[in-house]
């Protein structure tokens, strides 16, 4: 690991902030995480005025006060699921509150009684992680696929983190597609999210506008006879709690009208939820 200055800067000055928020009673911790996100580190690392610019993009009527209100909703959010990471009794908790609905629920029943591959789509909305927590309460075993961060320091113990909630764990790139693929052969549910920019991928519709998305999930879907399931984790009023709703698999026909469909799902939850998609993430270029 080459050593950057900055990098270990950032790194001690996160896990400082982790320390103190895990002082902090969970609700309270969580309350507190948001506000930091949202009042000081979103404006200050350009966060808020991101979500601003892609919430005046997608759209443009908008009244200002309203997207200056979203930007530090999303934020808040993201403090949030930040946080609750590093929560891993009370996340767990909030997380199996609710039990799972939607369509899909019986569909993913029967894959596992035939032992056939899930995927697991989702996006950087609410909290991704809560709908593998929820779904695991079902006694369903969930690999995730992450990317790893650039700042090496830190992406040491947030793998960590993680992992605390289920394994195993898949690292993109070539380090972890052969246990990926080897997990899926042998009938495992694996969890994926698709809504960030791909330069590789296909031009396809997100909220009404071009935006490079990857294939990938689809292409696996079709190669290993694997349903393609979307799944969300809802942040509830009480920003504590979540709703995890399974939508019926999206039939198999080809790669870009599948992945079409998976962002067709998403951009319906991100209408109802604005505020809990991240925003903040450079998804059109």
């Amino acid at each position: 690991m080459t050593f950057r200055l900055d990098h270990w800067l950032q790194d001690r000055l996160l896990r400082g902030l982790i320390w103190g928020l895990l002082r902090l009673p969970y609700k309270a911790r969580l309350a507190v995480s948001g506000w930091v996100s949202a009042r000081l580190i979103g404006p200050i690392a350009g966060y808020n005025a991101r979500s601003r610019d892609n919430l005046a993009r997608v759209w443009p009527d908008m009244p200002t006060a309203e997207r200056n209100r979203l930007a530090r909703a999303v934020s808040d959010n993201v403090g949030r699921s930040f946080i609750e990471l590093y929560s891993k009794t009370e996340f767990l908790e909030a997380a199996r509150a609710l039990p799972p609905q939607g369509a899909g629920l019986a569909a993913l029943a029967e894959a596992a009684k035939q032992n056939r591959p899930v995927l697991l789509i989702t996006g950087h909305f609410g909290n991704y992680e809560a709908s593998r927590e929820a779904l695991t309460a079902l006694g369903y075993q969930i690999g995730g696929l992450y990317r790893p961060m650039k700042n090496q320091h830190f992406n040491g113990h947030y793998v960590a983190a993680m992992g605390r909630f289920g394994t195993p764990l898949f690292p993109r790139g070539r380090e972890g597609l052969a246990d990926m693929i080897r997990f899926l052969k042998s009938g495992g549910m694996l969890g994926m999210v698709i809504d960030q920019h791909m330069n590789s991928g296909e031009i396809l519709d997100f909220l009404g506008l071009p935006a490079r998305t990857a294939l990938s999930a689809a292409e696996l879907a079709l190669k290993y006879n694997a349903l393609l399931i979307p799944a969300y984790a809802i942040r509830q009023p009480d920003g504590v709690t979540f709703q995890t709703l399974v939508e019926a698999p999206i039939p198999h026909t080809d790669a870009r009208q599948m992945t079409q469909a998976l962002n067709d799902s998403l951009a319906a939850q991100v209408r109802a939820h604005p505020e809990q998609w991240f925003w903040i993430h450079r998804r059109w270029k």
